[in-house]
């Protein structure tokens, strides 16, 4: 195995390996002008006006590459997103890479691409990070942590707080491709298909939602898909939830491998759309004002006036249940 090509564990000790890697591999792709690898920590400039926001996620899916992005990718978009639901604008990341013993260089270099891509693209500066190198059979080849700082204007008021009885949900474009699209890529279950993530920054659909008006709370559904930020909101306003399953935008791929694996697309991650509840008399404008950028863009429910469960008018006319997720029916995949 030639050392030039794949990492080892030299690549971690903090010697001139380290470095290399550092300087050469990553901070050379991220093309960030604010990141300074000589430096423990970043100044970054406060502004006066509005809320300082911030989060915080890590990113381990399988496999690194799949149709549609990459965990470099995902990592800025999945902490940028965070970001955006809020109703903050996205300004800074820190970036942690966790790197097996063995991984190929190249395709460190690839991932690290994506993830400078992504960042240009969301228009965030990457300012600092740290790296790690960990024994084989300790991580999945590559694993990110990474932590994002936002600014919320002070005339923006979002939480799940603020809903109320009758608001509508709205959901910004089909949901389960990014889980659908992981499950396929892995090659697990001998179904192929050439469906693709959702992944992508949904920064530009929450500008638009906030400026359309009467936006209460958005909420990008990751983990647990739809059905889980329902639940949620449920759970936490004490309120009943009715979605009408023919509004729901899923596309025929998705559906077609949740009937082959016997899973329900709405607990499916998503990684590029969001769930938003507006008020009833903002909902037309919140639809039309993401119909140019998202056409597939839906209303699809509303918040009930008396506590419930979260129910799901059927295509034949019933009604169901969408119970809380209990158990993991599948690997990571964000």
């Amino acid at each position: 195995m030639k050392q030039d090509r794949y990492i080892t564990l030299a690549h971690g000790n903090g010697g001139r390996l380290m470095r290399e890697l550092i300087d050469a591999t990553i901070a050379a792709r991220l093309g960030s002008p604010l990141l300074d690898t000589r430096l423990d920590a970043a100044d970054v400039p406060v502004e006066r006006d509005g809320t300082l926001v911030m989060t915080t996620d890590g990113f381990t899916v399988q496999p690194l590459e799949f149709p549609g992005g990459s965990i470099g990718s995902l990592a800025i978009h999945g902490t940028v997103n965070d970001l955006a639901v809020s109703g903050a604008e996205p300004r800074f990341l820190s970036m942690n890479a966790f790197i097996e013993d063995g991984t190929e260089l190249a395709l460190l270099e690839r991932l690290i691409s994506d993830m400078a891509q992504a960042a240009r693209h969301c228009g965030v500066n990457i300012v600092t990070g740290d790296t790690k190198v960990v024994g084989r059979g300790e991580c999945g080849g590559i694993y990110f942590a990474t932590t994002g700082i936002g600014v919320r204007a002070d005339d923006i008021h979002l939480g799940i707080d603020r809903i109320r009885p009758g608001d509508a949900i709205l959901v910004t474009g089909p949901v389960g491709d990014h889980g659908a699209a992981i499950m396929l890529a892995r090659e697990e279950f001998g179904l192929s298909g050439d469906l693709t993530s959702d992944a992508a920054s949904v920064l530009p659909a929450a500008r638009l939602l906030l400026g359309a008006g009467g936006v209460r709370f958005m909420r990008d559904p990751t983990r647990g898909g739809l059905a889980t930020v329902a639940n949620e909101l449920a759970r936490v306003t004490g309120l009943g939830i009715h979605l009408s399953e023919a509004a729901i935008p899923i596309r025929d791929p998705v559906n077609a491998v949740c009937e082959v694996l016997g899973l329900e697309p709405l607990y499916l991650a998503c990684e590029g759309r969001i769930v938003a509840v507006v008020d009833p008399d903002h909902a037309s404008a919140a639809i039309a004002a993401l119909a140019g950028s998202y056409p597939e863009a839906a209303i699809i429910g509303h918040v009930e006036g008396a506590p419930g469960p979260v129910v799901m008018e059927t295509l034949l006319g019933g009604e169901r249940v969408l119970d809380e997720l209990e158990d993991d029916p599948l690997p990571r995949i964000c």
